[in-house]
């Protein structure tokens, strides 16, 4: 059997050109050998994992090759790699600089590297200084760190420092990508992309997870192996679960919950990476910062599909209810009603409170109500056979559009739909102006689908607006809308007519939430409205329970058959 050698070992870089995601450095250290331009004394320090002991090993060794007369001359015994967090005495440093002294027996340059400089005692740093500040001339000392707050300020101003990155995720991607290729092993794009998210900026973390993922799946690396061997959330949990959250499915939102709590996961877990998604889908929404979203191509196309149907009114709230969510979860008593409540709160953000009432009937309930007690099953037979009649009597839809007819009002006020005005010296209204201020910036939509549509899909749109309105409550906003017919001109435009100023002021402030109801129904984010005023418009509501009756009448002329056999008020 042969034996194994983890990737880290096996693909450690070689030269300067093997290094991944710190080409800056290396080209800086690749000019000042061949310049002659190298410190005596040089500080590598950055986070673990990205290169600084590589590169030390290669410095080392290009130093002494750059004067080698044959190619195959070792410079090993010039290289000297001390552990300073087992070697952090003063009598480790004093050894040490004792051999300094010596010249090397072949090569121009002895090499020292000091891994793990920050674990030397306050003692042993000083026994270092004279000599890092004067080494001999054929001594170079590489010192390489991740604390670099850890070493004292008289070290550091002896050094020449090089801040070693992060590797970027895509870095880290292309260099698995290589390894694969070596290795005869096929892996999904977005599967190296989840192992290299993984790593955070690590390479060496990188490739020991890699190790891992391939000792599990085999020689085929698929998406579902590594989320499933890394114990990580797929991104199509998140989508699922946003989808609902957008449809304000609240019961199927909290059953998903339950799922990814099934599987072992943390709701501290779970709530970072939702508002991470929702951070993703705030950046998907424009071509400036799609570049900040460090995901694969198909994930990355289903993020800008997503992206379409939540707005930015639904993922600023949303972002902050999970950030919130996520400082309040450490301190909470009951964590998951916590991360519940949060799902519950962001799937309300888009819910308009409308009533889901049943609209297929020509008759109102409440009329029903009006009828006679007595013989009650005689009273519906003949009101089922009358409305029958009227069915089978229909004549066909004439080309002319129909009028939209408001709903009888209520003889309640509603006075919960009544906006109150704000004091002007309280701070609650500074807030709310603020808000309403924020509500009125419109939205970048140049990403968005500008789908073409026709005047009766308009008429259409614009009669469950209506109806929307009726259910809400808001009965002058829908009398108004429903006194002209939308008119669909160039570049998706709807122009409406009104009688008065006074109407079209009104209407102004209610035509965002009407924009938005149209472009999410027609799926064109570049209608505008167009309201103009024209007092010869002919008055096409009514308003008193007669004008209503006559209204009805004109539409279906059975109603008159309906009022005189039951002998019926309007």
């Amino acid at each position: 059997m042969e034996h194994f050698i983890v990737s880290a070992r096996k693909y450690r870089p070689q030269n300067f050109e093997d290094v991944v995601g710190q080409q800056a450095i290396t080209n800086t250290l690749e000019n000042a050998i061949k310049n002659n331009h190298l410190a005596q004394a040089l500080l590598f320090t950055g986070p673990r994992g990205v290169g600084k002991t590589s590169c030390a090993r290669i410095l080392a060794k290009r130093i002494n090759q750059e004067d080698a007369t044959t190619d195959d001359e070792d410079f090993a015994f010039n290289i000297f790699e001390l552990d300073a967090a087992s070697n952090n005495s003063v009598d480790d440093i004093r050894s040490l600089t004792d051999q300094v002294r010596i010249p090397p027996q072949t090569g121009k340059y002895k090499v020292y590297i000091i891994d793990e400089v920050h674990m030397l005692s306050q003692a042993a740093f000083n026994a270092f200084l004279k000599t890092l500040e004067e080494p001999p001339a054929h001594a170079i000392f590489i010192l390489a760190t991740t604390e670099k707050h850890k070493i004292i300020p008289t070290i550091l101003s002896r050094c020449q420092i090089f801040d070693f990155n992060r590797i970027g995720v895509l870095d880290a991607k292309e260099y698995l990508k290589t390894i694969c290729a070596k290795e005869s092993i096929t892996a999904d794009d977005d599967a190296l992309h989840i192992i290299a998210q993984k790593a955070d900026g690590a390479m060496r973390d990188a490739l020991s997870i890699f190790d891992r993922v391939v000792s599990f799946s085999g020689t085929n690396l698929t998406r579902e192996a590594v989320t499933q061997n890394l114990n990580v959330l797929d991104y199509d949990v998140y989508f699922q679960i946003t989808d609902l959250l957008l449809e304000n499915k609240i019961p199927e939102v909290l059953m998903a919950y339950n799922t990814v709590l099934g599987k072992g996961f943390e709701g501290h877990h779970f709530i970072n990476g939702l508002a991470s998604h929702f951070r993703d889908l705030l950046v998907a929404k424009d071509t400036a910062t799609i570049a900040l979203l460090e995901v694969g191509d198909s994930t990355k196309k289903k993020y800008l599909d997503q992206a379409t149907k939540a707005n930015m009114q639904f993922l600023i709230p949303a972002i902050d209810k999970a950030n919130d969510c996520d400082l309040k979860y450490r301190a909470s008593k009951n964590q998951r009603l916590l991360v519940e409540l949060t799902l519950m709160q962001i799937a309300s953000i888009t819910f308009d409170g409308a009533k889901k009432k049943s609209s297929n009937y020509i008759i109102p309930a409440t009329f029903f109500t009006s009828l006679s007690p007595a013989k009650p099953k005689v009273v519906k037979q003949q009101v089922d056979t009358i409305v029958k009649e009227a069915v089978s009597n229909a004549k066909p839809v004439s080309p002319k559009p129909k009028e939209i007819k408001p709903k009888e009002e209520s003889t309640k006020p509603l006075l919960k739909n009544i906006k109150r005005r704000t004091s002007a010296l309280s701070l609650k209204s500074i807030h709310q102006k603020k808000e309403y201020k924020s509500t009125q910036e419109e939205e970048n939509y140049d990403n968005h689908p500008r789908t073409p549509f026709t005047q009766e899909e308009l008429k259409d749109a614009w009669k469950k607006y209506y109806f929307k309105l009726q259910d809400m409550g808001e009965r002058s906003i829908a009398a108004i809308i429903a006194s002209d017919e939308p008119q669909l001109r160039e570049k998706f435009q709807v122009a409406i007519s009104l009688p008065n100023d006074l109407m079209k002021s009104q209407l102004e402030k209610g035509k965002r939430k009407l924009l938005t109801f149209l472009r999410e129904k027609l799926n064109n984010y570049g209608v505008q409205i167009v309201i103009t005023v024209n007092e010869t418009v002919e008055k096409k509501f009514a308003y008193t329970p007669q004008e209503k009756y006559l209204k009805l009448k004109e539409k279906n002329p059975l109603l008159e058959k309906l009022k005189s056999t039951f002998g019926l008020d309007v």
